[in-house]
């Protein structure tokens, strides 16, 4: 019986022989988007941001203000969009060209 560790696994953009456990860390991190807001910073779930313009919110018939801060937000693996909460507005989706990081 042969340890995982033990495997090795032929990684073709490099042209190497990769340890497995190292080459699923390397696919895994590959699957991950980066998320960065208005000003290039790295954006992570749980940051708090800050509205850098006012914005209409479609359906709610409210206007978030610019300044406002949004708390918890949960990254949704798409690099342009993120996930949040504010009171009153269920299911609320942002640009992450419209925050920066708090």
């Amino acid at each position: 019986m042969t340890d995982q560790s033990d495997d090795y696994v032929y990684d073709e953009a490099s042209g190497e022989w990769l340890p497995a456990a190292e080459a699923a860390a390397q696919a895994a991190k590959a699957g991950q988007v980066e998320v960065r807001d208005s000003v290039g910073n790295l954006l992570a779930d749980g940051d708090s941001v800050v509205l850098v313009k006012d914005l209409k919110v479609k359906g709610a018939g409210q206007t978030l203000k610019r300044g406002t801060v949004i708390r918890s937000i949960r990254l949704t693996g798409d690099e342009q969009e993120i996930d949040c909460r504010y009171e009153g507005i269920k299911g609320l989706v942002l640009r992450a060209e419209f925050v920066k990081k708090n």
